[in-house]
């Protein structure tokens, strides 16, 4: 089904190819996940199968890339539209049409598909991605998770022999996520779909391929195999892999049910030791909001949730999406004002705030970090955010630098990956260091290794007296840097409490440890391995 012969692809001005050398056959009815660090080509390795590069993108291509038979050297996408279906990072920048009905049919429009075959596959695509209930919504005003569902049923209606997913689970809750991969893994299965998908979520991914190419970053080759294979000495793996290695299980799980036939022994280890207390921040009152109501049109977000921040505490604000997180983020962050309630932050209503005045009390990187980027290279963002916020020369370019090593200063922000542009979001908004801070899925095309870096930077933060309110998805990063977990279902807070009183008994939204090790209450890889080398030592 796909071919790649010696495959290298050097963009203009750049001082090294992006992928270089790339050998790959990839047979019918395989689903096949493309791994490796932030910026090491995963991105544009996905878009040469479909003629994006370099057609669109510019640059040189080498080698040659087959898609059913097809050279995209001389087929551009257009010419590939009824093989391969493709979903890129910004789902929103894709959509061409106003609702979400019309979405999934444009596709199929396009092709002259009849018309009853169109209603038809709406329909199977609407139930099958749990989109029925916002059929009629306009596509801009859904969750970023919702978006993402649209935009792969619009790809999935066309029925591509190919179906291209460059990061396809980044916005979606825990449970769509599972949804949406048992559905791609059925179409593989069942209809002989060829799916590449490329994600950083490794756990949400890895037990449903067939194969893992690692792409280790310039210079080095491409890795490809079966999954167990690849992640055994890969830089980048799931917490479950992580586990395995500090356990000495062989061979390594790629799922929590395998960790769990293997776990018995090392949760005997672990039955005398107690995981590490949660921190209880005993800082200032930063930010409250009572009885918030608020809705787009008639659409309900916030239903009279209250929410308190304290200073010294890392908050994650979890739930399904369309529960209302990013609401909620708008509204302490004065972009939105709430239909009744009350929103202070350091004790002034953030909606009558100026934006340099604003700046100074709370920051926020929204969902699409590029919408806060607009100079014309990383070093011009970085020295506008200096003198927008005050801060010493330098301090903005210190803090991207610490998240994204390497990355040329005289790359324009759009040509970053979508990682590297959200660490240079990340890095604008954190540079002016305000008492509230937050995040709307911040590791959205983050690596793990980008990850703990963040993790880094958020505690200390909250070790600096400053209050964190992060929207997410990622369970794992809950596990690693938060103190304390916000459950929200139907614009209500369902849920307020310690990390792991919340999480370690959620089906949903336990990390992977805490899955393989219940009823104990371990969250990361990390703690059981300080647990383990601690007990070692004890006499």
């Amino acid at each position: 089904m796909i071919e790649l012969d010696r495959v290298g692809v050097t963009y203009a001005d750049a001082p090294a190819p992006v992928l270089a050398g790339v050998d790959l056959d990839v047979p019918e009815g395989e689903l096949v996940l493309v791994v490796g660090r932030t910026g090491s080509g995963k991105t544009t390795l996905l878009r040469t199968l479909n003629g994006l590069v370099p057609h669109f993108s510019g640059g040189t291509l080498h080698g040659r890339v087959l898609v059913d038979g097809r050279d995209t050297r001389t087929h551009r996408p257009r010419d590939l539209a009824d093989v391969v279906g493709y979903v890129g990072q910004d789902p929103l920048a894709g959509f061409v049409t106003d609702t979400v009905e019309e979405e999934l049919a444009y596709g199929m429009e396009s092709l002259g598909l009849p018309s009853d075959v169109m209603r038809k596959r709406v329909e199977e695509t609407l139930d099958l991605l749990g989109l029925a209930d916002v059929r009629d919504r306009a596509v801009a005003d859904l969750s970023g998770g919702q978006q993402q569902r649209v935009a792969i049923g619009s790809v999935l209606t066309t029925h591509p022999r190919l179906l291209v997913l460059d990061e396809p689970t980044s916005a979606l809750d825990p449970l769509a996520a599972e949804e949406v991969l048992a559905t791609l893994q059925r179409l593989v299965h069942d209809l002989g779909l060829t799916v590449v998908l490329a994600e950083h979520r490794l756990e949400r991914v890895v037990q449903y391929a067939d194969r893992v190419v690692l792409l280790p970053g310039p210079g080095l080759p491409v890795v490809s195999g079966a999954p167990g294979d690849v992640l055994r000495d890969s830089p980048v793996a799931p917490p479950v892999v992580e586990l395995g290695r500090i356990a000495g299980w062989d061979p390594l799980p790629l799922s929590v049910r395998d960790a769990r036939r293997l776990a018995g022994p090392l949760r005997e280890r672990l039955d005398d030791v107690r995981p590490p207390a949660e921190p209880v921040p005993q800082g200032r009152l930063v930010a409250e909001a009572a009885d918030l109501v608020a809705s787009y049109g008639r659409v309900p977000a916030l239903a009279g949730g209250d929410v308190r921040l304290a200073a010294g505490e890392v908050v994650a604000l979890m739930g399904r999406n369309g529960a209302g997180k990013s609401t909620l983020l708008k509204t302490l962050v004065g972009m939105k004002r709430p239909a009744h309630g009350r929103v202070l932050v350091d004790g002034l209503v953030p909606a009558d705030l100026r934006a340099s005045e604003l700046l100074r009390h709370v920051g926020m990187v929204p969902q699409v970090p590029g919408d806060l980027l607009y100079a014309a290279t990383v070093a011009r963002e970085c020295e506008q955010a200096d003198r927008d916020t005050g801060v010493t020369p330098g301090a903005t370019l210190e803090l991207f630098a610490r998240l994204s090593p390497g990355v040329p200063l005289d790359r324009h922000p759009r040509d970053l990956s979508e990682g590297q542009r959200l660490t240079l979001a990340l890095a604008v908004v954190l540079a002016a260091r305000p008492p509230l801070l937050l995040l709307d899925e911040p590791t959205r095309g983050l690596d793990y290794t980008a990850k703990h870096r963040l993790v880094d930077i958020l505690r200390d933060l909250a070790a600096g007296g400053h209050a964190v309110l992060v929207a997410t998805h990622d369970v794992e990063l809950v596990a690693e840097v938060a103190t304390r977990v916000l459950v929200l279902a139907q614009g209500e807070v369902v849920a307020d409490g310690p990390t792991a009183d919340v999480v370690v008994s959620s089906p949903a939204f336990a990390p992977q440890v805490a899955k393989v090790l219940a009823p104990q209450r371990w969250l990361t890889p990390t703690q059981v391995a300080v647990a383990l080398a601690e007990a070692a030592v004890t006499p």
